[in-house]
């Protein structure tokens, strides 16, 4: 049999299928999957839609894509779209699918892994357009869509220049009411991991405002539900009716269990109810008095931070967004959410699933911004301080403590700006900024592990001469550059990162920083807390050391040499940095307070000891002081002067 042949054939045999399954119960979905064979660059999107229920063509070329037709039934829409600033004009083939809802008035393509919204889900209150077929095949060409197919039953392989389908003219209610008593199941083919679920049907109220002073409007009772259910309530202000200049209607649409507007989100979920409130041909926004949504919705536990958000179409006509401009969020218990908005669109509430919000933010940042602050100041005073040391004295340490306070100056002074840098540069510029923060602060840990290697050298290992300091730089300096570099060349590990405040969590603080996503997650994981249990470990452990070696000394039994050698050699190994370990239960806000404390004035301590020391010295005079470069260093690192 000739392919030509074949391919019709296989063609009337979708059709025989489709037909056949649309005459026993009607679509509530449809889509269209293909692979556009196109050049390289210039590419574009273009829009021609409008209400009807005739037909819609997907027709491609080697430069533009069409979506073209009538089957919706209120959405209008004439635009030709560069497809350059999604990054989808640098290879020869792009897949892409067509998904229509005619329940929601919808129409969605997903092009190249981008998930665009062509109609917005709408409030129907006639018909809609449904049962979807395929037309008379269009010539092939070099250029068009290949492999094309309907709800993964392929039409054919060739590359054809176009595909139409022909649709037909349903009640709204009818189909919904189909819908409701469970004769049809959809495939979401667009979120393999939702699986197969109801679709919902959007239930709407339509207010006239002509003599009203203010509304409520209560979402109807789902089929069969009980009266105590969930519900939701919008209160309609007198605001809404004297900001609307030509219309006096409002409409609001409840859309229930809509998986369509979770897309694109992982780490947050919306509850089971959007709203979507509307004036026909205006924009309302501003409105002096909010409009006030009560949304009822199951338990949401206190660790997980939850926002009013909006769906602003005019800020991203394509993209899902979920923004929180225009809203502010109130609480009222775990089953319940109050949204104060000042304008019109569609809204819902969005839950952080992960991180848990942070207690006391506002109180911790301030801290923190302080202390690292005080510790730029302190390193760079201590850099000067062992600067000038070093060409008096011969201490094989002071290298090592150079390095310590350099990498901690420069950790100190790049987390002191990261907020601003966040909101000034976005997330191009946190990319930079949060592999240079991971740098140093991998830096950091690896001069305290030096700080900690050194002194077990001094401790047990007495007569063998230290490493030169070129091999402690390249270990503290260029050692910590590898995995940076690893990650940043992998990509997507660096970038935004917005903390959640517990009492304002519409108010996200930003930072530069790894990103919220699994493989930063694992990143985290294996770089900064790995070589944090090595060096807190390694560290009590040769505090013990210490401890055992000089605690027989009678300068041990002077309480402020005592106190100073611990508490000195602590700062030094970054054993603070093991409280990370203990934020759990009733003191976690006591051990957030304490770490955010001692590390972030780290460098003042460190500082402060330095300078301690050198003071003490000057007090017990020069004889004090060994002469030989082991003995002087061994009293700086464990505060056991000795008699040369």
């Amino acid at each position: 049999m000739e392919p030509r042949l074949t391919a019709n054939l296989r063609g009337v045999f979708v059709f025989i299928i489709l037909l056949s399954t649309g005459s026993s119960k009607n679509d509530i979905d449809f889509a269209f999957c293909g692979t556009w064979r196109h050049v390289r660059g210039s590419l574009s999107l273009n829009i021609s839609l409008s209400p009807g229920c005739s037909e819609i063509s997907i027709l491609a070329d080697r430069s533009s894509l069409y979506v073209e037709g009538k089957i919706t039934a209120q959405c209008r829409r004439s635009e030709v779209i560069p497809l350059e600033q999604l990054g989808l004009d640098s290879e020869e083939e792009t897949p892409f699918c067509l998904y229509w809802e005619p329940l929601l008035d919808q129409l969605k393509l997903q092009v190249g892994g981008k998930n665009l919204t062509l109609c917005w889900p709408a409030s129907l209150q006639g018909s809609c357009c449904t049962d979807l077929t395929h037309g008379n095949n269009t010539p092939e060409a070099p250029y068009g869509i290949a492999n094309g197919r309907v709800k993964n039953d392929a039409i054919t392989d060739k590359i054809m220049t176009a595909y139409k389908f022909r649709g037909e003219p349903i009640d709204y209610k009818a189909l919904c009411d189909q819908e409701s008593q469970g004769s049809t199941r959809v495939n979401m083919t667009m979120s393999p991991a939702v699986g197969n679920m109801k679709h919902p049907c959007a239930r709407s109220s339509e207010v006239d405002m002509e003599d009203f002073r203010s509304y409520n409007v209560t979402a109807p009772p789902t089929k069969g539900g009980r009266a105590e259910s969930i519900t939701t309530t919008v209160h309609l202000p007198l605001a809404l009716k004297q900001a609307a200049k030509n219309n006096r209607r409002v409409v609001c649409t409840f859309f229930k269990n809509n998986f369509l507007f979770q897309e694109g989100h992982k780490d947050v979920r919306i509850i089971d109810v959007v709203v979507g409130i509307s004036i026909e041909n205006e924009v309302i926004a501003n409105l002096s008095q909010p409009i006030i949504i009560d949304f009822h919705h199951d338990i949401i536990p206190k660790l997980h931070s939850r926002k009013c958000v909006s769906w602003d179409t005019r800020k991203d006509s394509l993209l899902v967004n979920w923004l929180v401009d225009g809203c502010e969020t109130r609480q009222k218990g775990t089953k319940h959410t109050e949204c104060l908005c000042n304008h019109l669109t569609y809204f819902t509430v969005l839950v952080q699933m992960e991180p848990r919000p942070v207690r006391h933010l506002l109180a911790l940042t301030a801290i923190t911004s302080l202390g690292c602050a005080v510790s730029v100041i302190s390193c760079v005073a201590l850099i000067v301080f062992l600067c000038r040391k070093s060409r008096r004295s011969k201490e094989q340490s002071i290298p090592i403590h150079l390095g310590l306070a350099v990498s901690l100056g420069l950790l100190n002074l790049l987390f002191f700006f990261t907020a601003v840098l966040a909101n000034a540069g976005g997330e191009s510029v946190c990319v930079w900024v949060g592999a240079g923060l991971h740098y140093t602060l991998l830096s950091s840990f690896t001069w305290m592990g030096v700080e900690v290697f050194h002194t077990f050298w001094l401790v047990h290992m007495v007569f063998s001469p230290s490493p030169k300091p070129y091999v402690w730089n390249l270990v503290g300096f260029a050692l910590p550059a590898v995995p940076v570099i690893i990650l940043a060349a992998v990509g997507d590990i660096y970038g935004l990162r917005e903390v959640v405040p517990s009492d304002d969590v519409s108010n996200p603080y930003r930072m530069c920083w790894m990103k919220n996503t699994h493989e930063a997650l694992l990143a985290h994981y294996f770089t900064n807390m790995t070589v944090l249990v090595l060096l807190v470990s390694s560290g009590i452990v040769m505090l013990f050391l210490v401890y055992r070696e000089i605690r027989t000394r009678d300068e041990w039994r002077q309480n402020r040499v005592a106190f100073l050698s611990i508490w000195g050699l602590s700062c030094l190994f970054g054993t603070s940095w093991g409280l990370t370990f203990l934020d759990f239960g009733f003191l976690s806000d006591v051990v957030l307070f304490l770490s955010c404390i001692l590390n972030s004035f780290q460098g003042f301590l460190l500082m402060l000891r330095f300078y301690m020391l050198d003071w003490m010295r000057k007090q017990a005079g020069d004889s004090a002081l060994g002469s030989t470069s082991t003995g002087s260093t061994r009293q700086h690192m464990l505060e056991a002067p000795e008699k040369s």
